[in-house]
């Protein structure tokens, strides 16, 4: 595949953290709410056995935050998602899918509660800001609705717990998934989470005011000499591997949270008709979908053969002479030593062990359906 290059301009937004990534090293970039997200560092394979054996900082301040304050802020959130949000607090961030009338995903954030009717919706690749306004203003609701001056660091890998501590003075082995602590720096204080685009383990910190970004990646570098931090990024073999789907690539507003195995986020959809809980947009496509049951899924697939090229287009999934959908994600894995994939598959052949066949650019590959992620 040739190699192509990224004209970086004023409109395709830098980040707080960008001048420290270049220092790092960084070899490639994609694109990911008109920010810029690094993609590789040494080699997609190097960064991916660092990321599995060691501890990484990860410039993902394109994950954008929404924020939405005023009397009618919980209002609004409850609209725009069909989690049930009861546990959201400023102790717990929740996973939330954002759905439109049609029930089809928009976003599939992570929705943190920073005060009383102050929240931070922290998006994937797609324009919520506009969607949320657009929501607010139509209902007349007494909301204001802005991008604060808030960028994410994460910290993911099996070290993690240990930077984390070094950095902070604080303890981070009990945290649960999802979890929120205030982690001191300086003359300020910052949200962290127990969160993160990989299984590896870590977490994600809201650094808001980009005058300390360069001081917190600065920390992290000093605190990790010793446990081999490095700078990193989302990885495409081990996203693929633990099965973390990418909105814009894996499922778009097509796609309904049930075929994307997201079925537990939405909960609230079953009991609309009893009017025990308040509706939300898209509620009664869903409850339609939940009664009658998805012709597709999102399925983890082994693929045969040698290592595959990356997966730009689709490519086409055949089972008994007829095609039943497509693989979206591919990567050769390292420690499983087979390509890795996820797809959308049709009910007739999605469950475990099913075998189709896949129509790649360098011809058609057997494969093995899995209903678990590889890791």
């Amino acid at each position: 595949m040739t190699d192509h290059k990224i004209s970086i301009t004023r409109r395709l937004r830098q980040t707080p953290f960008s001048k420290k990534v270049f220092e790092a090293g960084v070899t490639s970039f994609t694109v990911y709410n008109h920010m810029l997200l690094p993609t590789v560092f040494k080699s997609v394979e190097e960064d991916y056995h660092h990321l599995k054996n060691a501890v990484q900082v990860w410039d993902v301040a394109c994950e954008r935050q929404v924020e939405i304050t005023g009397p009618d802020s919980k209002k609004l959130i409850e609209m725009l998602t069909p989690r049930d949000l009861r546990n959201l607090s400023v102790d717990k961030c929740l996973y939330a899918p954002l759905t439109n009338l049609s029930g089809g995903i928009l976003n599939d954030p992570v929705i943190v509660q920073v005060g009383e009717n102050r929240y931070w919706i922290s998006i994937a690749d797609s324009d919520v800001l506009l969607w949320v306004s657009g929501i607010a203003t139509g209902l007349a609701l007494d909301v204001k609705i802005s991008e604060p001056d808030v960028s994410i660091l994460a910290i993911q890998g099996p070290l993690s717990n240990k930077l984390m501590q070094n950095v902070f003075s604080m303890n981070f082995e009990n945290m649960k998934l999802f979890s929120i602590v205030k982690v001191p720096f300086k003359d300020t204080s910052f949200i962290a989470a127990r969160s993160g685009f990989s299984k590896q383990g870590g977490f994600e910190i809201y650094v808001e005011n980009e005058k300390y970004a360069e001081d917190m990646w600065d920390a992290f570098f000093e605190a990790g000499k010793s446990l081999n931090v490095a700078a990193g990024c989302p990885n495409g073999i081990e996203r693929v591997e633990a099965g973390l789907l990418s909105y814009g690539n894996d499922m778009t507003i097509i796609n309904n949270p049930i075929e994307c195995g997201l079925e537990r986020f939405c909960k609230k959809g079953i009991d609309w008709s009893t009017g025990k809980v308040k509706p939300f947009i898209g509620d009664k496509a869903l409850n339609e979908v939940l009664d009658n049951g998805v012709m597709q899924i999102i399925r983890s697939i082994e693929i045969d053969g040698g290592a595959l090229p990356y997966c730009m287009e689709p490519w086409p999934i055949n089972y008994k002479n007829k095609n039943v959908g497509q693989i979206t994600s591919a990567a050769f894995s390292p420690d499983f030593q087979t390509n890795v994939a996820l797809g959308m598959i049709s009910r007739e052949c999605w469950n475990e062990g099913d075998q189709v066949y896949i129509q790649t650019p360098v011809g058609t590959r057997s494969a093995i359906i899995h209903e678990k992620s590889f890791i």
